[in-house]
Order: structure tokens, then sequence, then C-alpha cells
């Protein structure tokens, strides 16, 4: 069975050469221009969409429209069309490749579960050169589809799914738009500033996206906003500061960050939402990083009845760190 083959691996000749395409029951159901976005790597939408107004693009010798569902055993004639050369990837480090391997908290034949490092990006991009997927592709060669589920912003840590499959992408998907608690919980530990209210335990604040002065993505409370319920317990109390964990009901951009700031107890090391006199007195005490953890993900995963629970230790600096300070 003919396997799409990835842009990096193919020469500028092959470009020009009419390329068949198997498709198997992992990549069925997706709309054929969709899949040919995606094979075709560097080709723009327009031309895209040409090629397969123009009939060149043909499933079972046959012309079809965009909007065509792939079916297992249909096969694409691809034309010859020339594709931008991709880029060479950055190589993963010795030390990264060491940190990722040991970081796999849960491994199927469909999923991956990874314990992100605070730092690293989950994907490249915008002066990023190498991000969490990226390096796993080079990493874990043998794995022909790797794509991430779901996003954790580059200095939060913790657990973050890579689907192994197509057909588990969409089910993991499909569960995170629908939101319901009973296949899917994310809960996170957070160190925040000041003491936490016990009456508080819940933040339920509309929160709208716009952007900041500098350009980048700044979050606020709104009536305007989009609902965004937050659940909170406090775990420890300290002198300064309050561990505390929050779950997400919904899934808003720098939700947790922001619903914590509304409390008036900012996230310690959040340089966009935090005090940043209140980070660098907590860098002497050897916390210098977003103290934010996806600590444990609950998932229900297909043809399961007892839910997948994984849970995700912080590291170990940090974590000693946290130990160190003077409790309230």
């Amino acid at each position: 069975m003919n396997k799409p083959q990835s842009p990096s691996q193919s020469t500028s000749s092959e470009h020009q050469k009419v390329r068949f395409v198997d498709i198997d029951a992992d990549q069925a159901g997706q709309r054929v221009d969709n899949f040919l976005v995606t094979f075709l790597k560097g080709v723009p939408k327009s031309r895209v969409y040409r090629i397969l107004r123009k009939g060149e693009v043909r499933v079972n010798k046959g012309r079809v429209k965009p909007e065509y569902k792939l079916k297992a055993g249909d096969q694409i004639r691809v034309p010859p069309i020339r594709q931008a050369e991709a880029p060479v990837a950055a190589k993963p480090s010795q030390s990264l490749t060491h940190t990722l391997e040991n970081a796999i908290l849960y491994e199927d034949k469909s999923l991956l579960i990874i314990n992100k490092p605070s730092g690293l990006a989950v994907h490249g991009g915008s002066g990023v050169n190498l991000g969490l997927i990226e390096a796993l592709r080079q990493i874990r060669p043998q794995d022909r589809y790797l794509e991430l589920v779901h996003r954790l912003d580059r200095d939060t840590s913790g657990c973050v799914m890579v689907a192994r499959k197509r057909s588990m992408l969409r089910y993991l998907q499909d569960l995170l738009r629908r939101g319901n608690k009973r296949d899917i919980n994310k809960t996170y530990h957070a160190l925040v500033q000041g003491s936490w209210p016990n009456r508080r335990q819940k933040v339920d604040a509309p929160l709208r996206k716009s952007e900041s002065p500098g350009g980048g993505r700044i979050v606020r409370v709104d009536l305007s906003g989009k609902p965004s319920l937050t659940l909170f317990k406090v775990l420890r109390r300290f002198r300064d500061c309050t561990l505390v964990e929050a779950r997400p009901i919904t899934g808003r951009t720098h939700q947790i960050r922001v619903h914590a700031q509304s409390v008036g107890c900012s996230l310690v090391g959040d340089d966009k939402y935090g005090d940043d006199d209140f980070a660098r007195q907590m860098k002497t005490k050897g916390i210098g990083r977003l103290c934010l953890h996806a600590a444990k993900l609950e998932v229900r995963l297909p043809d399961q009845d007892q839910m997948l629970v994984v849970e995700a230790p912080l590291d170990a600096g940090l974590a000693n760190a946290i130990d160190r300070l003077e409790s309230a």
C-alpha cells in the first residue's frame, strides 16, 4: 500500500510526477481538499482548489468535489505539482531527547501522553525553531503520524496528548469541543501570589481575547467575552503565596491565569498577568518560572468503560523549591 510521502523525503524531480495515494482506514473520513492541503505542503490552498476544480485530482479515476469524504480503499491521483522545499528541521539536543524519552506518561497504539517540560513550546513557529511535536517526530521516526491534540503555553508544564492516529485525534478533539466532564477532565496545580480566599471555590467570569500593544495576545475579564468557569481548591498555604488546584470547566486562552489574577492572586512567574516585583522576590527562592502545571488528565478512551487517569509529577527542582517555602 502506498503511503503519503512527506515533502522532506521527496526530491524536486519526484514532485513533477503523477502520484497515486491509497487511503487507509485511519485517513478515511476527511475531506479530499483538507487531505491535499496537508499532503501538498508548501502548495498554496488556491492552487489545491484549482487542480480539484479542473479535475486534475482524481479519486478512483473519477472527478470529485472538494467536500468529498475519503473512504478506506480510495486511490487518489495527485497531478505533478511543484512544492516548496521543506526547511531543514532543527535537531533536538541529546539532553532534550533524553528528557522527552523519559517524559512519556502513557502510550498505546493510538496515543501518547507527555509530561511537557516548562520552556518548551508545543510546536515551532514565531521565532521557535523546535517545539515538542517537531522534536517527537524526529525522536520517533517509526511513528508515521504524530499530531498535537491540544496545546499548553510554552511556560506551562505537564500533560499533553499527542495522537498517533488520525482517528484518535478526531475523537479526542471532539471530546474537548463538547466539554463533557464525564469523558475528559484536566486538573492543574498553580502557585499564586498572596492568600487565596477560602470562599473563592470557583471563578465564573467571561473572558475576552484581544491584541496587546506589543502585538501579542492579551485576555481580560470582560462582560462581552465568552463564558468561562474555573473551579479552585486550596492545596497548601505559605506565608506569601498559596498552592491551588484549578479545574477549567471551559477551555479559554489563559483562563486559569486571568481568573486567578481577577481574584487578586496572580500566578507566580506570570510575565503577562503577574507582579514583576514579586516574581523577582520568588527567583531568590529558586522559583523562576510560570508556576502552572497540568498535573492530571482523566479521559475516556474509545470503547473503554473506565476513565484513563494519568498524573504528571512536577519537576524536582520546582517541587523542592516550593517545599522550602515558609508555611503560613
